[in-house]
């Protein structure tokens, strides 16, 4: 076989282990830094604080402001606090809200981030960062955003609910699923991304059943791992459009919404990515990858209709103007009867086809 791709790796550290939180201390150190600024959501911040402790005097403050899709003043304003405290790095402990304020701060102070992740969201290893104002949601990339340590603690996501712990997982395994599929993808990224959506996939029903088994949880937070390294180093096609998108303008939530678009968007594009559908049909142990995730997340309790969500339906044809306003990257033409259908399923919460 002959290939032809180009392969980079990304730059970071990671720490994977049960209870690995207690290093925290020992990579600050080796950072060399003394003035971090903790930003976390406010359902997390006795979370925060107890893995802060330790730290002492080397916390300049803890922001417990991180919103999901990172509002832009809710940004602006961890920055100027940042700036504020003399804060040297910033220390980012929770799911994809928290971290991706971690990274508005990093974009405009150029902060070192230590990320903690409690979900399986993947932000925390990749150099993506998105902003929300006026509805729409901006996203960019940028190296100074991509955390310099990261610290995976299957121990800390055994008190995400399995209703979110399923959503989040799904959201993870969509990372894995496009980049099969990804224009700018290696045969390495195949080979993660193919991982990565085996052990998601397998986790799930188990931590479902027992949120605090923690083999299970350690299973799915390396899937997720894996995730999020290949939604960093390859381009995201139709799936991750539509619902920033979804998320941007109708303020959807961010899990929850991944989960119920990605099995529809798989209908679509898998016909025209063939080595794509071979490595997920291997990877899920089925021949109809799309239908199957489908029914695997719906059986785990996932509400799957965007409706519910709370999409309104005359919310269509903005999401289409928005899909077809700028060009991207997808294995299968995108058109407005294309997205027409896809979002109609989605809508109502059936069965792709």
């Amino acid at each position: 076989m002959s290939h032809r791709f180009v392969h980079e790796n990304r730059p970071g550290r990671v720490v994977f282990a049960a209870g690995a939180r207690s290093r925290l201390p020992e990579e600050i150190d080796r950072l060399g830094l003394h003035r971090l600024i903790v930003v976390c959501t406010p359902g997390h911040a006795g979370l925060a604080a107890e893995l802060a402790a330790p730290l002492g005097e080397r916390i300049a403050d803890l922001h417990p402001h991180a919103a999901m899709h990172v509002p832009a003043a809710i940004a602006a304003k961890a920055v100027a606090r940042a700036r504020e405290t003399g804060a040297d790095g910033c220390l980012a402990i929770g799911g994809g809200s928290a971290i991706g304020l971690a990274k508005a701060v990093a974009k405009d102070t150029g902060l070192p981030i230590v990320a903690v992740p409690t979900t399986y969201a993947g932000s925390e290893m990749t150099p993506i960062w998105g902003l929300t104002a006026d509805g729409r949601k901006t996203t960019g990339r940028d190296p100074r955003v991509l955390p310099s340590v990261v610290v995976y603690d299957p121990e800390l996501t055994t008190t995400l609910p399995p209703a979110l712990s399923v959503t989040s997982g799904m959201n993870a395994l969509a990372h894995a699923a496009e980049a099969l599929y990804a224009p700018d993808g290696s045969p390495i990224h195949t080979l993660v991304a193919a991982e990565s959506a085996r052990a998601l996939a397998d986790a799930l029903p188990r931590v479902a059943a027992d949120p605090h088994d923690t083999d299970a949880r350690s299973d799915a937070l390396y899937g997720a791992w894996l995730a999020g390294s290949v939604l960093g180093a390859t381009t995201m096609s139709l799936h991750h459009k539509l619902c920033h998108i979804l998320g941007g303008t109708f303020d959807l939530p961010h899990a929850e919404t991944h989960t119920a678009v990605l099995p529809h968007v798989l209908a679509f594009n898998l016909p025209a990515a063939p080595a794509a559908r071979t490595a997920l049909e291997t990877a899920l142990g089925t021949t109809e990858p799309a239908s199957h995730l489908f029914h695997l997340a719906q059986g785990l309790g996932a509400e799957m209709s965007l409706t519910a969500l709370g999409m309104p339906e005359d919310g269509v044809e903005t999401v289409v103007s928005q899909a077809l306003a700028a060009p991207y990257a997808n294995p299968r033409p995108i058109t407005e009867a294309g997205i027409r259908h896809l979002l109609g399923h989605a809508l109502s919460g059936v069965a792709p086809a």
